[in-house]
């Protein structure tokens, strides 16, 4: 039998993600979401409360070992499913493409396919409200850039369009639904929708009031420094910061050329390519929580539908943003289907290995990277996943891939706050030039085994 475990023990052993779930339930005055000294979202409050093991917690920690599993919760959600595959779980139908009507694609970071669901659940009278992230208005006042809010309106939730690359947590929207009668949507991403339908077995207000999910694949969570590094490199001050678009759209550049753009208080702008951020590779791992380390669901195996882009060709190409979308509701697959033939949804049926392989390195991570993971020492919570560890599948070029994304995790962490204190932004700088130098050089070209060793060695020594 699996213990019991304790905000405390999750938060100590890397474990948390940050979603809030245990804030909501604790439902206390003197407990909170606040960023801890590497800008992720952790629990704050009382020490009795965040020491205390219990039985409610341990079952709905998404991270938890006692927790139930995506599969056992995909089972119950949707058993009528016609196809279960190993990477995408349980589906009705999986398909690529784009939203048609009005300028959805246009708004959003791909095809548009997760405002147009959400807005067609509200235009249906299926939802009375949708909790999604959208901007704030006053970073520096807010203490910060982005948070959970429930849309209420279509206009609304038209404003949560585009990507968001930044800690956020749902303490505060899941306390307005327990408050609120209402019918809601959340819009999440796999861990945040697990926690979500965690919680509703727990509780038959959440139940009744949830109805809806929509997922987010995901690489993994970013914590608030991301921002702080490309205000660094793009010249700008932090403080005057207003707005961020993680992911600028240009229909005349391929949708995976990303580039970051930077709003100033006094209207200025400025923006870059990721390529030419020292931090920019997403696969090297930078600012990553380290829950992520123990993820094995890419696609939200646990959501009614769940949206990714279509990273082959030639979607990628298209600078216009393309989709690729998992449904697993019976209900929402109707919506889908019959926006089809209404010419609304221009979309195409595809098969499970085709979804696969447009996140084709997010499962490397999340399947044969965490089973290599799952082999390491470690103190305090083990975790209990769906995959076994191995380290005997992975090549020696893998495993060392995994451990110097591992350490540039850790170390992007703590370099990024040593440089902050000591007000020495080229600090962090030269590391993430040298780290990403080292990690290129291994996973990309495959240098000479020994040298990238010792570069390896040099940046965990760090």
């Amino acid at each position: 039998m699996k213990e019991l475990v304790s905000p405390r023990d999750i938060v100590h052993s890397g474990l948390c993600i940050g979603c809030g779930s245990c804030v909501a339930q604790a439902n206390r005055q003197d407990t909170r979401m606040d960023f801890d000294g590497y800008g992720q979202l952790k629990p704050q409050g009382d020490p009795q409360w965040f020491k205390t093991k219990s039985e409610s917690f341990s079952r709905t920690c998404p991270f938890s070992p006692k927790a139930k599993n995506e599969d056992y919760l995909a089972a119950n959600l949707y058993p009528t499913a016609p196809v279960t595959d190993a990477a995408l779980g349980r589906f009705q139908a999986a398909y690529v493409g784009h939203v048609a009507e009005e300028d959805f694609r246009m708004q959003g970071s791909s095809g548009g396919m997760v405002t147009w669901v959400a807005t067609e659940l509200m235009r249906q009278g299926l939802v009375d409200g949708v909790a999604h992230v959208i901007a704030t208005k006053d970073p520096q006042e807010d203490g910060r850039y982005f948070r959970y809010r429930i849309a209420r309106t279509e206009a609304e939730v038209r404003e949560g369009a585009k990507s968001r690359y930044y800690p956020i947590e749902l303490s505060e929207v899941l306390a307005l639904v327990k408050e609120v009668p209402g019918r809601y949507a959340v819009v999440g991403i796999p861990c945040f929708i697990k926690a979500v339908q965690l919680l509703r077995e727990e509780d038959p207000v959440i139940w009744e009031r949830i109805p809806y999910t929509l997922g987010l694949f995901c690489g993994h969570m970013k914590s608030a420094r991301f921002v702080e590094s490309f205000a660094w490199q793009l010249n700008v001050p932090v403080d005057q910061v207003e707005k961020v678009d993680y992911r600028q759209k240009d229909p005349n550049r391929p949708a995976n050329w990303y580039n970051a753009k930077l709003t100033l208080r006094d209207g200025q702008t400025v923006n870059r390519d990721w390529w030419h951020l020292a931090d920019g590779d997403w696969g090297a791992g930078f600012y990553m929580n380290s829950a992520c380390n123990f993820c094995d669901d890419v696609v939200a195996e646990t959501s009614d539908i769940s949206f990714g882009d279509a990273w082959v060709e030639p979607y990628s190409s298209d600078g216009r943003g393309t989709n690729v979308v998992v449904v697993r509701s019976p209900l929402v697959n109707t919506l889908v289907t019959n926006a089809i033939q209404e010419g609304r949804l221009q979309l195409e049926e595809v098969d499970a290995k085709f979804v696969e392989q447009t996140q084709a390195a997010g499962f490397r991570q999340r399947r044969e990277g965490l089973a290599y993971r799952l082999t390491w020492s470690r103190s305090g919570v083990t975790p209990c996943k769906r995959v076994a560890p191995d380290d005997k599948t992975p090549t020696r070029q893998r495993k060392l891939i995994y451990r110097m994304r591992y350490h540039i995790s850790a170390g992007s962490h703590k370099m990024f706050k040593l440089a902050r204190k000591l007000e020495a932004p080229k600090l962090y700088i030269n590391w993430a030039r040298m780290a990403l130098a080292a990690y290129h050089g291994f996973a990309y070209h495959q240098g000479n085994f020994k040298e990238i060793k010792k570069r390896f060695t040099d940046l965990k020594g760090q």
